[in-house]
């Protein structure tokens, strides 16, 4: 085991920062712990490792195991959004300036690990979240290894990116993923994404919406927009302007804040305006049953 603390020099509000990488609340390779405490398990450039951290209201005190142990702890400040700037954001009104009050210890973070982005990613487009948690709990368990460190057995490091062009078509079927999603990250699996994480979308099959949820989480980026998710318009509509709007409608309403839309984005969705329910909710498909 190795350790490391940290002390932030500005307010951090942890689960805003790091939420994002939770893939559902059965992700095998991201967890809350009781006492507050984060617990993540990721392929690093020196291999499989865990790291779990927690504040006492000033010091973050991590500690990690596994051959990506010392890696994870030097990039721990990064994940928690060191290199991050809010101050860049310079409010233009009084909704801004309220979601930025709100938004307090929200940082923009980054893993610097694009593979383990774009997978997700690309298991969640076009679907209801439930369905693609799902097929990435499965996949992860069934391929994963047990994570490193006293972590509980379901605990998992998901698979390394060339071992994900080795699962075969029944896997998928049997995760709930159609053969588009899979062939989309097969070929994915011959491009050196963590060099090239700014030509995602030279990749057949992936598109601005994947590139953005990608580059969010991996480097964090705080200008890219996720053009063509299903929600974010009408959040960013309904809470800048009091209307719902299209994807032309919101990039219009965050031009002001070029350089800075993303962060715009993530407050609005922790603290913007929620359109009323209505109607039924989109359908979770479950394609092991054709």
């Amino acid at each position: 085991m190795r350790t490391r603390d940290w002390v932030p020099p500005w307010p951090l509000d942890i689960r805003a920062t790091v939420g994002l990488h939770r893939r559902g609340s059965g992700d095998p390779s991201f967890v809350y712990g009781r006492d507050g405490s984060v617990w993540r398990a990721v392929h690093t450039p020196d291999g499989p490792g865990t790291l779990t951290f927690r504040s006492d209201g000033t010091i973050i005190s991590g500690r990690a195991w596994g051959p990506g142990a010392q890696w994870l702890l030097e990039q721990m400040p990064d994940f928690l959004g060191a290199r991050d700037d809010p101050d860049a954001l310079v409010p233009r009104d009084d909704v801004v300036r309220e979601l930025v009050r709100r938004a307090e210890g929200l940082r923009i973070g980054r893993t610097d690990r694009v593979w383990a982005a774009l997978v997700p990613a690309i298991l969640e487009q076009k679907v209801v979240g439930a369905e693609a948690f799902r097929a990435w709990r499965y996949l992860v368990r069934r391929y994963g290894e047990r994570a490193p460190g006293p972590v509980p057995d379901t605990m998992r490091v998901p698979p390394p990116q060339s071992e994900w062009a080795r699962i075969p078509n029944w896997e998928w079927h049997r995760s709930g993923i159609e053969p588009v999603r899979m062939r989309t990250i097969r070929g994915a699996t011959a491009l050196d994404v963590e060099r090239h994480n700014d030509r995602l979308t030279l990749l057949r099959g992936v598109g601005r919406w994947t590139e953005a949820e990608t580059r969010i989480r991996a480097v964090g980026d705080p200008d890219v927009v996720n053009v063509g998710d299903y929600h974010i318009p009408k959040l960013v509509g309904l809470t800048l302007a009091g209307v719902s709007v299209d994807d032309d409608g919101m990039l219009e309403l965050l031009e002001p804040y070029a350089g800075q839309r993303q962060r715009i984005i993530r407050m609005v969705e922790r603290h913007g305006v929620r359109p009323e329910r209505r109607g039924a909710r989109m359908t979770v498909r479950d394609y092991r049953e054709f």
